[in-house]
């Protein structure tokens, strides 16, 4: 059945290679542009195929039961090399490859020798007919939702359910394409059919529960990111409600001033006059916040958020050196300010109900340096502060915030990292500044630094 001349060998081999080729490309990311993977993927092919065929001159017996598998082992060490999925994804998407292989491969065997009598050129049309209808399938389907359960695999997947599935997949295609399997029976058929089956459903088992437990990390991040605009909606009526008090009371004591200053007029004593308007300036002067930043949003949030921290008996230290105007959002300063200084806020309350004695500080340094944006922020913490893949655990940080923040700076190419110094916690972050297009930089403000608000 697989046999003939090097010409009809060279045409199931090209069937077979573009297949697996094109089948994998649906499902993986490729690591380089599309023009740059093209020509990388037709070289390869070319070699391969050339190999192939001196193989298939060679020995043509052990060519037929092994080159299939040989030409697959080849295309995965260089699909591992061309894909920018991390290696154990990649792994397990080229065994889910191999297995759309196996039934085109048998699907077009099968089909020949039981309708057309072991026709080549059956065999070689189902074929392309099948990467045709799986390749169709796969875009038109289910192409988001592989890439999409790619990354959320990646993220929820351990190795050790990794390899479970992985070694599953090549267990059930081995009996599959066994050569030495040559009656083509109904039995025989229902077992591949029953093989194919069973590890297909399995494989659709673990794409719905990793799809699934995907998208409920995706719903709690965005649950995440409905309570911090909660917070921050909170801290903005904490700042309308203090403007509105301040109205008031400055609306209530000028006309006990206009009163004051009409009676030194009217009794004409200039001096005490002189001397009282001195002392209402003095007093103005001490009552006016004390700015921290030009730049309106990132002052607003973070005096919002000082406050805050003096009512916990929380010092702070304050290094704030931006222009007026970034050509970051407003939008995602905040995000990741608020949230930075909200579970500096938190941690340090965790603190104080562990030891009341444990004096808690937090400082906060950002500044702007040409074209990146530096962001610092340490804060006191339990000793016991845990860490998985480089992040806090919710549970202490309140549950808010970090997914917020990572989430933000990558959209600014930016870096970051967090740590418990023993005791000690650091949020650092670099990211860069846009070009100017959206507002311009101004010039830089500072706070005493170092100095206790």
């Amino acid at each position: 059945m697989l046999g003939g001349s090097v010409y009809i060998a060279l045409t199931r081999f090209t069937v077979s290679l573009a297949g697996v080729i094109i089948l994998y490309s649906l499902m993986s990311e490729p690591r380089f542009g599309k023009k740059r993977t093209m020509l990388s993927y037709g070289c390869f092919s070319a070699v391969l195929l050339v190999a192939a065929c001196f193989w298939y001159i060679i020995d043509q017996e052990s060519c037929v039961r092994m080159v299939a598998f040989a030409m697959y082992m080849c295309f995965s060490v260089f699909a591992v090399f061309m894909s920018r999925d991390h290696i154990g994804l990649s792994i397990y998407k080229l065994s889910l490859t191999f297995y759309l292989l196996a039934v085109f491969l048998i699907g077009g065997i099968e089909v020949s020798m039981i309708f057309f009598g072991g026709n080549v050129w059956v065999d070689i049309i189902v074929r392309i007919l099948l990467i045709t209808a799986m390749a169709f399938f796969i875009e038109r389907k289910i192409k988001t939702s592989i890439r999409d359960f790619g990354n959320y695999m990646e993220n929820e997947l351990d190795r050790v359910s990794a390899v479970i599935m992985t070694i599953s997949i090549l267990f059930g295609i081995g009996f599959i394409m066994n050569p030495s399997l040559k009656e083509y029976t109904p039995y025989r058929l229902f077992q591949i059919a029953m093989n194919f089956f069973l590890t297909g459903a399995l494989q659709i088992l673990a794409f719905r529960l990793y799809l699934h437990v995907g998208r409920e990390k995706e719903y709690e991040k965005e649950n995440q990111l409905m309570q911090m605009n909660h917070r921050l909606m909170e801290r903005n009526l904490e700042l309308l409600q203090e403007s509105v008090e301040v109205s008031r009371r400055i609306h209530h004591d000028i006309r006990h001033h206009n009163a004051a200053i009409a009676e030194y007029a009217r009794r004409g004593q200039d001096e005490e006059l002189l001397k009282y308007l001195r002392e209402y300036g003095k007093g103005i002067d001490g009552n006016l916040p004390e700015a921290i930043c030009a730049n309106p949003a990132v002052n607003n949030i973070l005096s919002a958020y000082t406050r805050r921290a003096r009512k916990e008996q929380i010092g702070v230290s304050l290094d704030v050196r931006v222009g007026r105007e970034l050509t970051i959002p407003n939008i995602d300063l905040v995000t990741i300010l608020a949230n930075a200084y909200e579970n500096a806020i938190y941690a340090c309350m965790e603190v104080k109900k562990q030891a009341k004695s444990r004096e808690c500080l937090i400082h906060l340094m950002m500044k702007q340096k040409k074209n990146k944006l530096v962001i610092y922020c340490s804060n006191t913490c339990r000793l016991e502060t845990e860490l998985i893949h480089g992040q806090p655990k919710p549970e202490f940080t309140g549950g808010i915030g970090v997914s917020s923040i990572i989430k933000t700076a990558e959209n600014f190419g930016g870096e970051y990292d967090f740590k418990n110094d023993n005791g000690l916690f650091v949020f650092r972050l670099i990211m860069n500044i846009p070009a100017a297009g959206t507002g311009l930089p101004g010039s830089p403000c500072q706070n005493a630094p170092g100095g206790l608000i």
